[in-house]
């Protein structure tokens, strides 16, 4: 639930690696920005935003020769722009410590700082709490973050510059536990053995016979066995053996076998390999305070030999504790990290054997780390055998995207989908677009807007006009073909996923089939590829606008989607008076807010979440952990609060309206949420490609869930067709209605 831009900052995020350096030569590292290529310090990247000018200077320093300068060019809205180095290896040590001078003039609308991450997911520092704001001299800051050198793969430094503005950074300082960089010791960290195997990296080579139900369902019984081992089993934790290649060596054998006898035989010699399980003091009564208990209930239910489950129940019984390869847990969330997970991406098409492992491999983690697998609408332990046809038998990269994709949507997440990966079917979804948007307005895909609106004459539908059918076919049977492959909480969220696509098409035109003015009509509607529209997606922002404005009636107005940190104060100023405040979450948050706005609304610091997160000790196990609070502010707002809603408040968007609720007279107005709350964890599956879960459980301090459930208004309310074709706002209306009213009746 961090901020949108740190997120997309690391994705983009390409550092070069600068050359070892030798025990005290310091200036090999470049941290005074002394070395200069085309104005630029030597060995440093740089990313984020366009609208920013990085340059070194020579007129204003702290040290040497050089600074660096990151300035805003007022060309463009503000975003961020960032300085980076990579350390050029990995260090023993306990703690890390990023020094460095920074100078400020006018830094508006956001921060300058230091920042530091130490990947993968370890942890991150970027003075966002305690950021430089406005002119500043010379002033030397440092940050600290604590180290993990066995799980460490890069540590990158830098500063940045978030907003508007003008920074300088000059004489950057590193040291680990007090000791100078270029003094401490390089990391050796030694090759597992699972890290050395690279027998199958040019296939598996594995050919399956004809599927039938025995084959399959030995199949079926070989993934949960796999995936159990994986987990539980100690030998494996240790990184002792590359788990996905061990699949591929007990395969052959196991694909040929005639009966359960020799099957479970089979089983029971491949456990037996990995060594006697060391008894385990800690394991026993572990899921006393559960709130999901692991389901292992297949053990018991399976027809298998009673060696083969004894030889289960045994690594159960004694499972590892403590690291593991992998897998791990967030700092300070508790989301899933899944280490040491191949994506193979040098194979786009994966052959039978590394499409059956990406199989096994989400099934398992779903299995024993998603915190809402007991919520999804198909029973998750009929889901695996249920694919076993569709993965081995995917005849191309399509298929098998489309069979991936179908699988992530069986978890029932918004926050899932085929992230990265999936070309085959952008391509099959093609790349030309209408000049307006749709969305479903009463159940009928409607226009709502046009991205050009010089396009309109051409295109002919007006805003309000029905769609309902698509080259002849009728919008529902699309939508019925199509809702396997839009993951989604919830049935609106599934249908907003939908509306981005369902008028696009690989050719330049597309015969729609609508209602306007009560005539039914129809066209050949010319496409436009994406470069040639103002596109936009789920809703429009102008960032130079503020956020907040006074409305008619004495009542105040907010949009978190433009949002900055320093608006805040001026709200709470401009607004105090006011009647009612309206805050618009129908879009993403630009800045986190749940606490620095939600403590203007309540009396009295108030608990308004908690979550679930899982074990690495007992994978499958959940346990509850109280959440945050809002704090009570200096003053509180006596006015009505009325938060409006949609399937657009997604993730942060519902924690933060979360922290609405909590306030002292709040009503949330609107319609289903998106139901994806938490902190998002990565999935890396064979092919490249790519996808993502909500890591952690997120429910009310009463226990009411919000997965799936999304954020329940207290006055529903949706847009209706009659009041697009007037160009009304709906749910803003009701918001002001709900201010005016005496009463209120949630």
């Amino acid at each position: 639930m961090r901020k949108i831009f740190i997120l997309t900052f690391f994705i983009l995020l390409t550092l070069s690696v600068c050359p070892q350096t030798k025990k005290g030569d310091y200036s090999m590292f470049n941290l005074d920005f002394e070395k200069i290529e085309n104005k630029f310090p030597s060995g440093w990247n740089n990313f984020g935003g366009s609208n920013y000018l990085i340059y070194c200077d020579s007129n204003s320093v702290k040290n040497g020769k050089y600074s660096v300068i990151i300035e805003y060019n007022k060309k463009d809205t503000a975003t961020f722009k960032a300085i980076g180095f990579t350390l050029p290896t990995i260090y023993d040590g306990k703690q890390i410590t990023l020094s460095g001078y920074v100078k400020t003039e006018n830094v508006t609308d956001g921060y300058a700082g230091l920042w530091m991450r130490i990947d993968p997911g370890i942890d991150f520092d970027n003075m966002q709490k305690n950021g430089i704001k406005g002119t500043t001299d010379w002033t030397k800051y440092e940050i600290k973050l604590p180290m993990n050198p066995a799980m460490t793969k890069k540590i990158v430094v830098g500063g940045l510059l978030v907003g508007k503005g003008k920074m300088w950074l000059d004489n950057f300082h590193i040291t680990i536990d007090g000791i100078e960089i270029y003094e401490v010791k390089t990391y050796e960290k030694p090759l597992l053995p699972a890290e050395k195997d690279d027998e199958f990296n040019g296939g598996s080579k594995i050919q399956f016979p004809l599927l039938n139900d025995q084959v399959t369902n030995n199949l079926e019984l070989l993934g949960k066995v796999w995936g159990f081992l994986k987990y539980y089993h100690p030998s494996v934790a240790t990184g002792n053996y590359n788990w996905d290649y061990e699949l591929f060596r007990i395969l052959p054998m196991y694909i040929k076998v005639t009966n359960t006898r020799e099957r479970d035989e089979i089983l029971v010699k491949w456990i037996d390999k990995y060594g006697k399980v060391p008894v385990c003091s800690t394991c026993k009564d572990a899921i006393a305070d559960a709130f999901m208990k692991p389901d292992i209930s297949w053990i018991a239910k399976s027809r298998i030999s009673n060696t083969l489950k004894d030889r289960i129940n045994e690594i159960y019984k004694n499972r590892n504790q403590g690291e593991h390869f992998y897998i791990s847990m967030a700092p300070g969330v508790g989301n899933p990290v899944f280490t040491h997970e191949e994506a193979y991406s040098f194979m786009p098409y994966p052959d039978a054997g590394f499409r059956l492992l990406s199989l096994y491999r989400y099934w398992n983690m779903i299995q024993y780390f998603d915190p809402n697998r007991n919520i999804t609408d198909k029973d998750w332990n009929k889901v695996l055998k249920e694919y076993i046809p569709l993965f081995i038998g995917a005849k191309d990269k399509l298929e098998y995207e489309l069979a991936a994709l179908r699988m992530i949507g069986e978890v029932n997440d918004t926050h899932a989908n085929l992230w990265g990966g999936g070309t085959k079917i952008a391509e099959l979804r093609g790349n030309m677009f209408p000049p307006f948007r749709v969305h479903f307005v009463e159940n009928k895909l409607v226009v709502v807007d046009y991205y050009n609106p010089e396009l309109a004459g051409i295109a002919q539908l007006k805003i309000g006009d029905i769609i309902t059918h698509i080259n002849n076919k009728s919008v529902k049977s699309i939508v019925d073909s199509l809702k396997s492959y839009y993951p989604a909480s919830n049935q609106a969220v599934r249908l907003r996923d939908i509306a981005e696509n369902i008028v696009r098409s690989n050719i330049d035109s597309i015969l729609l089939t609508y209602l306007s003015s009560g005539q039914i009509k129809q066209k050949s509607l010319l496409l436009y590829n994406k470069s040639n529209l103002k596109m936009y997606r789920w809703y429009k922002t102008n960032k130079e606008e503020k956020c907040y404005k006074m409305l008619d009636g004495n009542i105040g107005y907010i949009t978190l989607a433009t949002i900055k940190a320093d608006d805040i104060s001026h709200i709470k100023e401009s607004f105090k008076t006011t009647k009612g405040i309206i805050i618009d979450i129908r879009n993403y948050p630009s800045t986190f807010v749940p606490f620095s706005l939600g403590s203007y609304f309540v009396n009295d610091t108030v608990p308004f979440v908690k979550f679930t997160m899982g074990s690495i000790d007992n994978p499958g196990k959940f346990t509850v952990r109280s959440g945050a609070k809002i704090p009570k502010g200096i003053e509180t707002y006596k006015g009505k609060l009325v938060v409006i809603v949609n399937e657009l408040t997604q993730s942060q968007a519902e924690y933060t309206s979360m922290a609405f609720r909590a306030g002292r007279n709040t009503t949330i107005v609107g319609s289903t949420t998106a139901g994806a709350d938490g902190n998002i964890s990565s999935i890396a599956l064979p092919g490249g490609l790519s996808t993502v879960i909500s890591g952690i459980g997120v429910f009310y301090p009463n226990g009411t869930p919000t997965q799936r459930v999304g954020i329940i208004p207290d006055v529903k309310i949706e847009p209706t067709i009659n009041g697009i074709i007037n160009g009304k706002d709906e749910l803003l209306e009701k918001a002001i209605e709900i201010i005016n009213n005496e009463t209120i009746n949630h």
